[in-house]
């Protein structure tokens, strides 16, 4: 597995150092994933909640992401020890992320994923929904969560400028949130988008995160038509 290590160093050559890579470990097994952590990579992303639980289970020193979607019955399983949620897309599980955070007197990190996908199956809120909750005065009820930028999963294309157009578009929606809603909240400084075949781009773009799997661990073995990694 000695590939892991030499994988993540070439990755650093060509990510700057202020852009954090998630690693996405989804299928991936804990050799593989200490493997990673040997390598010095520290945050890793899960896109199940079953899954990730289990591998915190074996692997709690790690920062543990949550990056697929999450259902509201599923946030009390990852509340105690989470790193981050960067898939928030609605209210509703703003509110159950806050009310399962207060149980461990925690502060969870979230981020809001916008949906700039062409796809119609892909999560997260438009830029009018995203706003909607930022103006909702409830918001400010929510003393153990805290929004700390914005997510987005980019079109399942091979035409990377249409993936460059909707990574420029988020990233002006996210300097735009910050300016209007977070001026004074240096915590609002997280843009999460890019993955192993456009995560250059990204970066081109103004992401501050990374996702990348293929690129870290290898293909996975089944065939997907979605890209997340």
């Amino acid at each position: 597995m000695n590939h892991i290590a030499q994988n993540i160093n070439e990755l650093r050559l060509h990510i700057p150092s202020h852009v954090k890579i998630i690693a996405v470990s989804k299928t991936k097994t804990v050799p593989e994933i200490r493997e990673a952590i040997k390598a010095g990579q520290v945050g890793f992303g899960e896109n199940k909640v079953q899954e990730l639980t289990a591998k915190y289970a074996q692997i709690p020193e790690a920062q543990w992401y949550l990056i697929g979607h999450l259902q509201t019955n599923k946030v009390k399983y990852i509340a105690p020890f989470v790193r981050m949620i960067q898939s928030v897309d609605s209210f509703r599980i703003l509110e159950e992320i806050d009310r399962q955070a207060n149980r461990y007197s925690r502060v969870i990190d979230c981020l809001l994923q916008i949906h700039i996908a062409r796809e119609e199956t892909k999560f997260g809120f438009s830029e009018e929904e995203a706003i909607e909750l930022l103006n909702n005065d409830e918001l400010q009820s929510l003393k153990h969560v805290r929004i700390c930028g914005l997510m987005g999963v980019a079109t399942f294309t091979d035409d990377m400028e249409v993936v460059r157009k909707e990574f420029q578009g988020l990233s002006r929606f996210f300097q735009r949130i910050r300016r209007d809603y977070f001026p004074a909240d240096p915590s609002f400084c997280e843009l999460s988008m890019g993955m192993s075949d456009d995560y250059r781009i990204a970066v081109e773009e103004g992401a501050t995160m990374v996702r990348i799997g293929s690129l870290i661990f290898g293909a996975r073995l089944y065939g997907t038509t979605t890209r997340n990694s």
